[in-house]
């Protein structure tokens, strides 16, 4: 990937009682003469009966709404939706989608509501799909979009568009996108490729180009922070179901069963710990930000046999990041990454199947285990009827922003409003799992597993500080502003 900088500084604006816009960068902030035009949703017979047609300039969503009476306001984000005013004409526009990285349920209606709102909503005739990632915009042909192209891709998993990891170089990009005239350029991808596509924006603003590049964050782990969840996850997680049914029935239908069910997550246990807490059938749950061990008092293997004692059959769900510390730290893999940096990881459900399996040959127990791993399949179905309705929202969404001029930026939900959120805030962090909270305090109750956790491990983590916005505090109070942009606020 370059190395280009990033060289546009934060948007902050600030309002009373410690109230903050991270605000996102507009077309007009570095090519100020800009004309502006109508918006062709005003004669659109599908709006004509909304009251409001458009969002108004000031509006925006809190990032945290559990506050204190007397506490900021605290950081807020511009709330998404069409404009009054249009910064491209229609006959202007020529729209380009990417899809980048590993699959994920929902890319195809991502495609196809982009393609439709460009359409229906605002006109748009030319609009292109690049082939292949990244690299498709230098090494490979493009696909022409329109509304037939797209009708039923959304039935289809996968992306019609073809994805890849890598490949990645600004300057070839950049030059693509201003040789083939392109004005709009729509990235879906994960964190890793929108820390590419805010390069992209940095290098088109270097260049004065009229080009807005907006973000359409996905990953099927849910790791990506600020927003309330990443398109796909449900699916995911309804998917997931049917391994662990699976895996149940065969369990208990043979003496002292054992299914375990491996899942993905890397670096976050969302998956495993959303489809635990939906199945019921999950004995223990097992994600990379638990910590577990397997011997002793306490440990894995203890609780597996006191499950097998009571019940005669047990279902274990891991994450595919999670006790990747206990296996052998000379493995080669540990050291490798893939294309997108990511590191590869050991394959931990054959690790722990077989770990279970020497426990009980040592100890000459009966034990039965069947191992299931659904990973692919579960990444290749297409979207379920929620994850399609909130495609659509964030389609709609990115080309309305793109319409309104604003770039730089992600189409994401917070809080249950769409919004626009600065790529900084995409690509600073992963979200992960916090298992000191209730949620994962619900799924120890529901699966009565050990919490692994010593004393120290549990006190540790009660010391992080906690968000400005919970503490005590007038509403002329510090915020809990990111470090990005805490010098611009100095």
């Amino acid at each position: 990937m370059s190395s280009v900088e990033s060289s546009s500084k934060p948007k902050i604006i600030t309002g009373s009682c410690g109230y903050v816009l991270e605000d996102v960068p507009h077309l007009s902030d570095y090519l100020p003469a800009l004309p502006t035009y109508h918006n062709p949703l005003q004669d659109n017979p599908a709006y004509s009966v909304v009251k409001q047609y458009f969002v108004d300039a000031d509006d925006s969503v809190p990032q945290k709404i559990v506050v204190h009476k007397d506490g900021p306001r605290g950081i807020h984000f511009r709330r998404a939706g069409p404009r009054q005013k249009v910064y491209f004409e229609s006959d202007e526009v020529h729209a380009c989608i990417v899809t980048c990285g590993g699959l994920c349920p929902g890319l195809n209606t991502v495609i196809r509501e982009i393609v439709s709102s460009l359409s229906y909503m605002y006109g748009v005739k030319r609009i292109l799909g690049i082939d292949g990632g990244y690299r498709g915009f230098y090494a490979k042909n493009t696909v022409s979009l329109d509304s037939k192209v797209v009708n039923d891709i959304h039935k289809r998993g996968g992306t019609i568009l073809g994805t890849s990891r890598g490949g990645h170089d600004t300057t070839k990009i950049v030059d693509s996108i201003q040789d083939r005239g392109i004005n709009q350029v729509y990235i879906i991808g994960g964190d890793g490729t929108q820390r590419g596509a805010s390069v992209i924006f940095e290098e088109v603003r270097r260049r004065g180009l009229k080009v807005a590049v907006v973000g359409i964050p996905k990953t099927i782990d849910n790791d990506i922070p600020v927003i309330d969840k990443s398109f796909g996850f449900d699916t995911a997680v309804e998917e997931a179901q049917r391994a662990i049914n699976a895996a149940h029935v065969e369990a208990e239908s043979i003496e002292n069963g054992i299914g375990v069910v491996k899942l993905m997550g890397r670096y976050s246990g969302f998956i495993a710990m959303y489809a635990t807490l939906a199945s019921r059938d999950v004995d223990c749950c097992l994600i990379p930000e638990s910590p577990f061990y397997l011997e002793g008092e306490g440990g894995l293997f203890e609780y597996i046999e006191k499950r097998l004692k009571e019940s005669g059959h047990m279902v274990l769900v891991i994450a595919e990041g999670a006790g990747q510390d206990l296996m052998s730290k000379s493995m080669e893999s540990m050291t490798l990454k893939d294309a997108s940096g990511n590191k590869l990881l050991n394959d931990v459900g054959l690790w722990l199947s077989q770990s279970i399996k020497d426990h009980f040959n040592q100890k000459k127990m009966v034990m039965n285990l069947k191992y299931i791993d659904p990973t692919y399949m579960i990444r290749a179905v297409p979207s379920n009827a929620s994850d399609n309705v909130y495609c659509t929202l964030l389609a709609q969404s990115a080309v309305h922003g793109a319409m309104a001029g604003y770039t730089g930026y992600v189409s994401g939900l917070v809080n249950g409003r769409q919004t626009y959120i600065p790529f900084y805030r995409i690509t600073e962090k992963q979200n992960h799992v916090v298992i000191t909270d209730r949620m994962w305090a619900r799924l120890l109750s529901s699966t009565n597993q050990p919490s692994f956790l010593s004393p120290k491990d549990v006190s540790d983590d009660k010391e992080k500080p906690m968000s400005a916005l919970l503490d005590d505090g007038n509403c002329n109070g510090p915020v809990d502003v990111p470090p990005v942009t805490k010098e611009i606020t100095k």
